[in-house]
């Protein structure tokens, strides 16, 4: 029996979902994740928002919906595990200067952000910084089309630091001064000492963070911190990894310096956002603690002119290290996760499945396939029993959620079709629910 989920929302956008108590998917190649190889000959049955069966001649239900998928790759939902929602629509230089938006603009943006982003294919993301929780409840509650989303809340920074969006000569909050506009609008909170770390760990933790994100260096989105400036000392480090430790779950680090990164990997993060400037003694570090590398391209070729020459020039300092970095990850054998970070202007969020073209250089199509869903997913795991939705994603496999999309083309053969995500993508499937079918 189908079941239409139609919002205001979703309404007002021309989109709708209905979900089945059944569904049998056939004919579809299939990409299940970590296979570089399509599988074919398989059918995939999904009952109650899971992979109940994948095989031939399967048990299926009387009142199973059945889907032809006509020859159609089979994939994974994608999965970004570097995503700003609240700073899709709305960038960091927009949020930080003199005429940010209120709080509650930001939360409509980002769930359109949301939306957009699982109408691209990605049915799952990780925000590492900002208010995302509105658009995650909404989606959890079938009120907006969006991804599952595995929120960090507020990044947390020191004074001066990359979440620091004061001028330079305005004082801190504990020194008398305001809260600067991306504290206010939610995208990061300054702290200074083990004591305020704790504090703003067990915040994020109690509001539902799944996650703990901080900034352990230098940005480029920022003006006042150098790139090779290493921020917080280990013993604040320690603090949050403490704390996430014990609800379970991790801590991953904006970084891109060999310093910075060392510094994190011995205070026990477990996730690099970036990593750009790694080197060889820092690459083993990586691959010997098990530390996981969640890097980014488009973002690094995609700049605009207004950051001006002082972010600019940061900018391109770590975009020199990219294939350094990424020959350092492969010669290791490090984990790397797929993520995008594309805030730097509402038409590089459009452009979010531009990425996976963009990795070419380094990695077959198949390898960046399985660093946006299984490699991706099985980050995702580290959160624990804070992870907002138990389970696995980013593989089709019996047991897994049924997060999965049809694609007109093969992109393991030009995974640059993947751009064109409005054309190519003919189904796309989240928990069961299809949010866009154009078979049948």
């Amino acid at each position: 029996m189908k079941t239409l989920l139609l919002s205001s929302a979703l309404a007002l956008l021309g989109l709708s979902a209905w979900a089945e108590d059944a569904t049998l998917i056939t004919g579809a190649r299939i990409f299940d994740g970590v296979n570089p190889d399509l599988i074919e000959g398989q059918d995939i049955l999904i009952e109650d928002g899971m992979i109940a069966a994948i095989g031939a001649n399967l048990d299926v239900p009387a009142d199973a919906v059945t889907i032809d998928a006509e020859g159609r790759v089979m994939t994974p939902g994608f999965i970004d595990m570097h995503y700003h929602l609240s700073l899709c629509s709305v960038p960091v230089m927009d949020m930080a200067g003199s005429y940010a938006p209120d709080l509650d603009y930001i939360g409509i943006k980002a769930a359109q952000a949301a939306e957009d982003a699982l109408m691209r294919g990605f049915t799952s993301l990780r925000d590492v910084g900002g208010a995302s929780w509105g658009a995650k409840l909404a989606a959890d509650r079938g009120e907006i089309a969006g991804p599952r989303v595995w929120p960090s809340l507020r990044a947390i920074s020191q004074f001066g630091g990359h979440g620091d969006a004061n001028p330079r000569f305005m004082n801190p909050r504990e020194f008398g001064g305001p809260e600067n506009n991306l504290e206010r609008l939610q995208y990061s909170r300054i702290v200074n000492g083990r004591d305020d770390v704790l504090a703003a760990a067990r915040e994020n933790l109690k509001r539902g963070a799944s996650q703990i994100k901080m900034h352990l260096a230098g940005g480029v989105g920022t003006e006042f911190d150098p790139i090779d400036g290493r921020q917080f000392i280990k013993e604040e480090i320690e603090a949050a990894v403490e704390v996430a430790a014990g609800f379970g779950t991790y801590v991953t680090a904006h970084v891109y310096t060999v310093d910075g990164i060392k510094q994190a990997i011995e205070a026990g993060v477990r996730s690099i956002e970036h990593g750009n400037l790694i080197d060889e003694e820092i690459a083993v570090m990586m691959a010997e603690n098990d530390i996981w590398l969640s890097p980014q391209v488009l973002v690094y070729r995609t700049f605009s002119p207004d950051l001006g020459p002082v972010r600019l020039a940061k900018g391109k300092m770590v975009e020199a290290g990219l294939d350094s970095m990424f020959s350092l990850a492969k010669k290791h054998g490090i984990k790397i996760a797929f993520g995008t970070d594309v805030v730097v202007n509402p038409q590089a969020c459009a452009d979010q499945n531009k990425e996976f073209a963009a990795r070419l250089d380094w990695f077959t199509p198949a390898e960046i396939l399985t660093q946006a869903t299984a490699n991706s997913g099985e980050l995702l795991q580290l959160s624990g029993d804070r992870s907002p939705y138990p389970g696995v994603v980013g593989q089709l496999v019996e047991g897994a959620h049924a997060d999965l999309l049809l694609i007109d083309g093969n992109p393991l053969d030009d995974i640059s079709i993947l751009e064109d995500h409005a054309n190519v993508l003919d189904l796309i499937m989240k928990g069961g629910v299809i949010y866009k079918n154009t078979l049948n």
